[in-house]
């Protein structure tokens, strides 16, 4: 049976870089929301000899999400699952941005745990911005709420993005969905270990791609104040997703890499030497 690696966010960026070297080994279903984006991916992928397909999909939709694992899981055997579609806090309101990155995760990953056979990976795609909530301001005991009540859990959120000020819920929002995906990847690491399925996340620093693009000049200077003093490259991180997704990484599961390129690791320095 052949396996297949989905990607979601695999119109462009680092869900595109991944496809291209998961594709040597594996057939890609792309999923995304804009047709014409996946289209052109899709050709890109087929001129390098990559297998591949385009399932167009919206992640906060949880049954297009059941749609998407059960065809995935008819066309062979779902070896590995990419998410890493989301949208930053210049894309969308408040509640929309927390719906994408938090509730898409949820639908993902709990469809696709369904399908997925022993020896399988979830890979989350979460931001560095998880890392700029310090520890104990996140509302983990809401975070819970995910695994049992998730209309609550999206309810509850968004009183709290909605108890800040306007111009900040984009922001608070983006944070927050990107710290609960770090949380949730582990909670979904010690359910589904015990089917043989791996589930772990990375946080990108800034990278070229088109959604570092629209993040404009302040998180290229960010990215620059860093300790490498750089953005990153799209094929940088999708060395790395590959590399964790792979069998050479069968015993990590439950964490989250910080791929930065020091940013946050600057920051950090800044801050303790002020203090």
């Amino acid at each position: 049976m052949e396996n297949i690696c989905v990607v979601t966010g695999g119109g462009s960026g680092m869900g595109l870089e991944a496809a291209k070297l998961l594709g040597k080994t594996n057939h890609i279903i792309l999923v995304g929301r804009t047709v014409s984006k996946l289209e052109q991916a899709i050709s890109e992928l087929k001129e390098l000899g990559i297998s591949a397909e385009a399932f167009p999909a919206d992640a906060s939709d949880r049954q297009a999400v059941k749609k998407l694992a059960e065809y995935a899981s008819e066309k062979g055997n779902v070896k590995t699952l990419i998410h890493a579609a989301g949208v930053s806090p210049h894309m969308s309101d408040g509640e929309k941005i927390f719906d994408i990155n938090a509730l898409g995760t949820i639908h993902m990953d709990e469809e696709f745990a369904n399908i997925m056979k022993e020896g399988s990976c979830i890979l989350n795609v979460s931001s560095m911005s998880a890392y700029m909530m310090p520890a104990d301001k996140a509302p983990k005991q809401v975070y819970k709420l995910s695994l049992s009540d998730e209309e609550a859990f999206k309810n509850t959120m968004h009183q709290i993005i909605k108890g800040v000020p306007e111009e900040q819920q984009r922001e608070m929002a983006y944070t927050l969905s990107k710290n609960f995906v770090v949380w949730y990847t582990s909670r979904m690491a010690v359910s589904c270990g015990k089917k043989g399925i791996r589930v772990v996340s990375i946080s990108p620093g800034t990278f070229r791609t088109p959604m570092g693009e629209i993040e404009g000049e302040e998180a290229a200077a960010f990215a620059k104040r860093g300790a490498l003093g750089r953005l990153g490259e799209p094929e940088e991180i999708a060395k790395m997703m590959a590399f964790m997704v792979s069998e050479e990484c069968s015993y990590l599961t439950g964490v989250d890499i910080l791929y930065d390129g020091g940013s946050v690791a600057a920051l950090q320095a800044m801050m303790e030497d002020k203090a």
